[in-house]
């Protein structure tokens, strides 16, 4: 049974930072690229970062890029998401996203159960 267990998220002010952690297990992780996606209220699920299975490659949304940076950890089986210079628009559930390496949350085989981020203005 795969599960991805994220972590991390709360509340913090404008400007501030947060360290986001997905833990997986149940697969091989080291196999699969993975991805963040947020949910604002009201608002479709969107694409935040991906990262390659060896973590030779990620790419951003243009929202959140030189702000965020997404790594792995592959003994660990544990994907990061780095988050500074954090904006009132950034309030959103997280989700951690495994098997893909697009901006399209349906082409991902397994999610996680999301972590709020609020930020304060």
């Amino acid at each position: 049974q795969v599960q991805l267990v994220e972590s991390g998220g709360g509340l913090v002010q404008a400007g501030g930072s947060l360290r986001l952690s997905c833990a997986a297990s149940g697969l091989t992780f080291s196999s699969y690229d993975m991805a963040w996606f947020r949910q604002a209220p009201g608002k479709e699920r969107e694409f935040v970062a991906a990262i390659k299975w060896n973590g030779g490659s990620t790419h951003y949304a243009d929202s959140v890029k030189e702000r965020f940076t997404i790594s792995r950890d592959n003994d660990k089986n544990t994907v990061y998401l780095q988050m500074n210079s954090l904006k009132p628009e950034d309030t959103a559930v997280y989700f951690c996203a495994a098997g893909g390496y697009s901006v399209v949350a349906g082409t991902y085989d397994y999610w996680g159960q999301g972590t709020q981020v609020t930020v304060s203005s």
